[in-house]
């Protein structure tokens, strides 16, 4: 029998997934590494420690599958998005990767949109306006900062890309994670000759783009070696973690969309035709299906506010979690379920982090309106869900603005947890939320790729109608349909009543002087 390798390059730790032929998960292994802050703002990683961990990660979940590591038929591959790997001729870093949250590059993002033109004009090459996460911006750092470092460098790769050149020694990348750099011309899914010009980048040092489930290369005899796989496995291009992402949730279909809530919450919708938002509220980026795109905007702190609120104000519940041998979460959602809807006029504001979509207010900051006397732990506790939940809706209204209405919302990471938030998922959005039958995300669809670019299936459509089933669907309720829209038009309002009052407190001083 067959079996398929996926592998996922993530901030934290690189996770691998073992797939039979018909889609089942039989292992999953995860190998950890860390983010370096050599300054404030800055995120940096070893590019080699990459690959040490997919070895890792790799030799753990083919162990635990029980399975002859000659039995892998093929490779896919996904990772953390944007971050710029440079290297010499011999392919060897030259710096430590700058990866996607990495904050030192503003300067260069003004740059870019006023030397092409302006950001309308940005986004009519590229897609997207600029931001400090996009690989143009990083390089462009290098060549001012690190001159030295930039008169060296020979190839420019992405996270996941570097740990193929590692296993086949091929430079390639794929349309869907080079789509977050601000260099490619998306429509032709090749390298945009005005950037590469406008900016004097050297189009010798960038891969050649081929799409996701395409085989981007096999793995050399020492690869082979490292992994305990055979010599001249095919490895296919795979794609970014979002996009790649979409296809372990099986949004390969116009109108498919994801709502994951993980510290972060990303809305993403597959669509057959190129649409771009001219404000770039939400990114433009090719999918993994060939020829076609996925729109996506993401909330910084979704999930991430249940998390701070279980931190910071959530002891009593991790105490009893703890005794009871349970998540603390499960304790904190019975918690909001005792809360009534709208919790009586009690809001709050998910900014903790800034806020990314649809804002892009780096200075918003997270807050309660609305407390009273009557205001308790359970409405403090519901309060945070459903504002998070406002806040990704606010996404799946920014899709539907740019002409994609989802026809199902394909529900995963924490907002999955209980019946309550799934729930509130489906009355918030109006659309109908189902959860699926794996939960393994990039590292699944990356071994998805890997099934398809071998021929094991036709297409990404039939491999993912083969593997992926709907376990639920929940329904929007009429009357909680209408009631949270009053509420979220409220939600709406506040951010705009506050926002100088954010960048107010941004400019509060921090201390007493001497």
């Amino acid at each position: 029998m067959a079996y398929y390798l996926g592998l996922d390059v993530g901030t934290s730790g690189t996770k691998a997934v073992v797939m039979a032929a018909d889609g089942r998960v039989l292992a999953t292994a995860t190998a950890d590494h860390e983010v370096a802050s050599p300054r404030p703002g800055w995120s940096e990683q070893n590019p080699d420690r990459w690959h040490a961990a997919s070895v890792e990660a790799a030799r753990a979940a083919v162990e635990r599958a029980g399975i002859d590591g000659r039995q892998v038929a093929g490779i896919g591959l996904s990772g953390q998005m944007h971050g710029l790997v440079v290297t010499d001729a011999a392919g060897r870093p030259l710096r430590p990767a700058i990866i996607w949250n990495d904050q030192r590059t503003a300067d260069e993002a003004r740059h870019v949109e006023q030397t092409v033109g302006g950001r309308d004009q940005l986004i009519s090459l590229v897609g997207n306006a600029a931001m400090t996460s996009f690989t143009l911006t990083k390089l462009l750092w290098v060549r001012r900062h690190e001159p030295g470092i930039f008169d060296q460098t020979r190839h420019m790769l992405l996270p996941k890309d570097y740990v193929r050149l590692c296993l086949t020694g091929e430079y390639v990348g794929d349309a869907s994670d080079m789509s977050g750099t601000l260099m490619l011309d998306q429509r032709t899914r090749d390298w945009s000759a005005p950037i590469l010009s406008t900016f004097e980048i050297d189009r010798e040092i960038l891969p050649p783009v081929v799409e996701s489930h395409e085989i981007a290369g096999r793995l050399t005899r020492a690869a082979a070696e490292r992994l305990g796989l055979a010599e001249g496995t095919p490895v296919a291009a795979g794609g970014g973690d979002q996009p790649v992402g979409a296809v372990g949730n099986g949004v390969v279909r116009e109108g498919l969309t994801s709502a994951t809530l993980g510290t972060s919450g990303v809305v993403y919708v597959h669509s057959k035709s190129y649409r771009v938002d001219p404000e770039s509220r939400v990114n433009t980026f090719c999918s993994c299906v060939a020829g076609q795109w996925c729109l996506f905007g993401c909330v910084l702190s979704a999930g991430g506010s249940l998390q701070w609120f279980r931190n910071v104000l959530g002891a009593k519940e991790v105490e009893q979690a703890r005794t009871a041998g349970c998540d603390p979460y499960e304790l904190l959602m019975d918690r909001a379920e005792k809360a009534p809807p709208g919790c009586e006029g009690l809001f709050f504001l998910p900014y903790l982090t800034g806020e990314r979509t649809p804002h892009t207010d780096p200075l918003a900051r997270g807050c309660w309106i609305g407390l009273t006397a009557r205001t308790g732990r359970d409405a403090l506790v519901r309060s945070v869900v459903e504002g998070a939940t406002f806040a990704m809706a606010d996404v799946v209204d920014l899709l539907r603005s740019r002409g994609v209405e989802p026809c199902e919302i394909r529900l995963s990471g924490g907002g999955t947890r209980g019946a309550l938030w799934r729930q509130l998922q489906a009355d918030v959005y109006g659309a109908a939320c189902a959860t699926i039958n794996c939960e393994e995300g990039p590292a699944y669809g990356a071994a998805l790729l890997a099934a398809v670019g071998t021929g094991r299936f036709a297409d990404l459509d039939e491999a993912c109608g083969a593997a992926i089933r709907v376990t639920q669907t929940i329904h929007p309720r009429p009357d909680a349909q209408r009631f949270y829209r009053e509420l979220h038009k409220q939600y709406d309002r506040l951010y705009a009543a506050l926002k100088d009052e954010f960048a107010a407190i941004a400019r509060l001083p921090r201390e007493i002087g001497p």
